[in-house]
C-alpha cells in the first residue's frame, strides 16, 4: 500500500474505579445508567469535563451528580426523557490525573457503567507501563483486555484514494442534494468514470468499516476486517 507505514500500540483497559470520584459513586448508585465522557481536561487539581448519560431516571441521576461532594459545578447542556449532556467541574479527576502524570492521553469517549470504565489509549509500551503504575499508586484496579498494533490513517487508504475522497468532499459529491456528479468528479481528477467509481467505492468501504468498528455497537455485525 502506498504511504508510510506507522503503527502504534493500542490498548483497551477495563478499569474498576474506587469509591470517591463522582463518576464511580453515581454510576454505582445507578448501575443501569451508561455514562460517556466526551471531553475532559485536568488542571490544577481539578477536572473539567463534558459527558452524557442514558438512564430511565435522568432527574435522579442529575440530582445525585449535583449533590456529590466532589462536584464543584454541574450545568445541563441538553436533556431529554432518557438522556442528558452535562458539563462539570470536579475536584477528584483520578483517571485524568493518572493519564497526565504518565503522559498517556486517554481516547474519548470513555464509557463508564456501574463503576467500571472502558479506557482506550494509544501509546508506546513505556507509557502504557507508566499509566499502569499510576493506576496502582492511586489504588485503581484494572485489567488489560487487549493490546494491538493500531494502523495510522496513512495506512488505511492509498494516495489516490485519499486524493479522490478529499476532492469528492470539497466538490460536494456527498452533499444533500449533491453539488457534483460522478462524471464531473472523474473529469476533475482525470480518471475514467468506471475507475473513479471503483476507487471511490473502495475508499468508502475502508472508511465506513473503520467507523463502524470503532464507534458503533458490534452486536450482529459481520464483515471482513479492514486490512
Amino acid at each position: 500500500m502506498e504511504g508510510q507505514e506507522h503503527c502504534m500500540p493500542q490498548a483497551r483497559l477495563r478499569v474498576e474505579l474506587p469509591d470517591g470520584p463522582w463518576i464511580a459513586d453515581v454510576s454505582r448508585d445507578h448501575p443501569e445508567a451508561l455514562f460517556e465522557v466526551l471531553t475532559a481536561l485536568p488542571e490544577e487539581g481539578k477536572g473539567f469535563g463534558l459527558f452524557r448519560f442514558r438512564s430511565d431516571s435522568v432527574e435522579s441521576v442529575l440530582e445525585r451528580i449535583r449533590t456529590h461532594e466532589t462536584i464543584e459545578e454541574a450545568s445541563v447542556i441538553q436533556q431529554t426523557d432518557g438522556a442528558a449532556t452535562v458539563q462539570i467541574v470536579t475536584s477528584k479527576p483520578m483517571l485524568l490525573l493518572a493519564a497526565k502524570r504518565s503522559g498517556t492521553p486517554i481516547e474519548m469517549p470513555v464509557e463508564i457503567k456501574d463503576g467500571t470504565a472502558i479506557v482506550d489509549v494509544s501509546a508506546g509500551h513505556d507509557r502504557l507501563s507508566e499509566l499502569g503504575e499510576q493506576f496502582s499508586a492511586m489504588g485503581i484496579d484494572f485489567e488489560i483486555e487487549y493490546i494491538q498494533q493500531r494502523l495510522q490513517p496513512d495506512q488505511l487508504l492509498t494516495d489516490r484514494q485519499r486524493e479522490l475522497l478529499r476532492l469528492a468532499v470539497s466538490m460536494g459529491y456527498y452533499d444533500t442534494p449533491r453539488r457534483c456528479t460522478l462524471t464531473e468528479l472523474s473529469e476533475e481528477i482525470g480518471l475514467a468514470k468506471s475507475t473513479c467509481s471503483e476507487t471511490l467505492h473502495r475508499a468508502e468501504e475502508v472508511v465506513t468499516k473503520k467507523f463502524v468498528r470503532e464507534w458503533l455497537p458490534q452486536e450482529n455485525l459481520h464483515f471482513e476486517p479492514v486490512p
